[in-house]
């Protein structure tokens, strides 16, 4: 049975449409309002605030704290400095990624971990030997994302003894707000500017209030997942279960994703000391992998010419399509989109997809299954590279 997050007060008054779903034992909501375009909207153009306690969180500690983060995860963790945040998946020993989630370094030996999945047992297991606490603290710290072109200064306004105006993509520093300690990380779901604040559980309505009665004048809204899933495709961002499976609850292998085959080999550094998969990684590096996840371009064109065809305007969901749907070359299907979106703010049809490896280049044509009127048809489409969208003001120093 799910259970309402420690905004949950907040969120349900506000929330018009009822429209909620369950992620990892909690009520989220789907979208406040009967549609998501205002709290999309509040995304890309002013400041959205977002609940994103359900997160599996960890707190790792002691004398060999980073050696063990730096024996689970693909990152190089001596190149990572004390108030730093990463992006990295862990893989088992075959190289399979068992989940992707960021590793905050708040002090030396102290660590907040994210995953989407519960890690717990994987972590233990891998912390036999070494002088190291984990702790589980999903339910006693709550978490909020403030993302959007107004968010910066919406912060800068209510942070206290927070240094926001240095503050770097992926990094995270320590403040108050509302008179409560929080820890604030410039991360995000979205691909825009944006942070998260960490704050203790008992505390998080003060922050809710907080930002919700000072945020006014930079037209902060709330928004739930609905208005997320879009956003995070066009960042050409993976979610798990939808895009790649965990190799913990793959069925089959063809079903499993190496870092490579998920387009993250960037974040794998096979020179540093043993890591879990290492080996597995090495060698598939040397091979090649048989599939990559990549973004496709849709021709709309084509689509406006099908509806039109059958004597129908044209018709697209707002709501991103979870739904798998067949990926053809010359005929053949050479893989599956997974996560398929109309982009407002690129005013194009996008998808995240599987394809093979030989098909995963930019620029190479592709066609994709779209169904009108119960009828299966195929449209173009194109590989291009990925995030979609990708502001300046993500990654740039902001006017705060």
């Amino acid at each position: 049975m799910s259970i309402g997050t420690p905004f949950h007060e907040r969120t349900f008054a506000l929330c018009e449409s009822l429209n909620y779903r369950e992620w990892s034992g909690y009520y989220t909501v789907s979208a406040y309002e009967t549609h998501h375009d205002h709290e999309y909207n509040a995304i890309r153009n002013a400041a959205a605030l977002i609940d994103i306690s359900p997160l599996f969180k960890y707190r790792v500690t002691g004398r060999d704290a980073s050696r063990l983060v730096d024996r689970i995860i693909t990152r190089d963790l001596s190149k990572i400095s004390v108030g730093q945040v990463i992006y990295t998946p862990w893989c088992d020993e075959r190289g399979k990624v068992i989940d992707d989630g960021t590793v905050s370094r708040l002090e030396e030996n102290v660590y907040r971990w994210t995953a989407a999945d519960p890690s717990l047992r994987w972590f233990t297991q891998n912390s036999v030997g070494l002088d190291v606490q984990i702790e589980d603290i999903s339910e006693s710290v709550a978490a909020l994302a403030l993302q959007g072109p107004t968010s910066g200064r919406l912060l800068k306004s209510i942070a206290e003894d927070a240094d926001l105006e240095n503050l770097k993509y992926f990094r995270v520093t320590t403040g108050k707000m509302a008179g409560v300690p929080v820890e604030i990380s410039r991360t995000g779901y979205t691909g825009d500017l944006g942070y998260e604040i960490w704050v203790a559980s008992d505390q998080a309505l003060n922050i809710w209030d907080d930002l919700i009665e000072r945020g006014r004048p930079f037209d902060i809204k709330p928004a739930g997942m609905l208005a997320l899933d879009v956003a995070r495709i066009e960042a050409g961002l993976l979610l798990i279960d939808v895009d790649f499976n965990s190799s913990k609850k793959a069925l089959i292998d063809d079903q499993k994703y190496s870092p490579f085959e998920m387009g993250l080999g960037r974040l794998v550094n096979l020179d540093k000391n043993r890591f879990v998969g290492q080996q597995s990684l090495i060698e598939e590096k040397k091979r090649g992998h048989a599939k990559q996840i990549v973004g496709l371009e849709i021709d709309w064109t084509e689509v406006e010419k099908l509806y039109e065809r059958v004597g129908l305007p044209p018709a697209v969901s707002p709501i991103a399509s979870r739904v798998p749907v067949p990926v053809f070359h010359d005929g053949s299907q050479i893989g599956k989109a997974t996560s398929t979106t109309w982009s407002p703010v690129l005013k194009k049809m996008i998808a995240l997809a599987t394809v093979e490896g030989e098909f995963s280049k930019p620029a190479t044509r592709l066609e994709i299954e779209i169904t009108i009127e119960a009828v299966r048809h195929r449209v173009r489409a194109q590989v291009v590279k990925t995030p979609f969208y990708n502001p300046k003001q993500k990654t740039a120093t902001p006017v705060l």
